[in-house]
């Protein structure tokens, strides 16, 4: 069963003193062009054992995220995570594209209009 986490309980979640981790799990372009605000950047496609000297404890609350609904990366990722031990991640399926529609902060170094990944 996948966790999912809505743009509502995500931002309660990072105002409070349990935060999760936040991973945009998509390539380190569309990161930098502009990711949720503290996000940290590990690709899909990068998720492997290395991750653990970054996030060592397996209890860690995270959240996964990508770039809308229909993007596939943040799931990936959220199962390659389970898959490696972790036991608290939670997958904000509407991604990025929901969180600039409610007109909430990103941080990066491009304007985005819509979000394409």
């Amino acid at each position: 069963m996948t966790a999912k986490i809505t743009r509502t309980e995500l931002q309660g979640a990072l105002g409070s003193a349990a935060a999760p981790v936040l991973i945009e799990a998509l390539p380190a372009r569309y990161y930098v062009d502009a990711h949720l605000p503290g996000a940290i950047n590990i690709p899909h496609d990068a998720i492997d054992e290395g991750v653990k000297a970054i996030l060592p404890d397996l209890s860690t609350p995270i959240v996964v995220y990508c770039a809308s609904g229909p993007c596939k990366n943040s799931g990936i990722a959220q199962a390659a995570l389970i898959k490696l031990g972790y036991q608290n991640v939670r997958d904000y399926h509407d991604g990025k594209q929901d969180w600039l529609d409610a007109g909430l902060p990103l941080q990066g170094q491009g304007v985005l209009e819509k979000v394409s990944a």
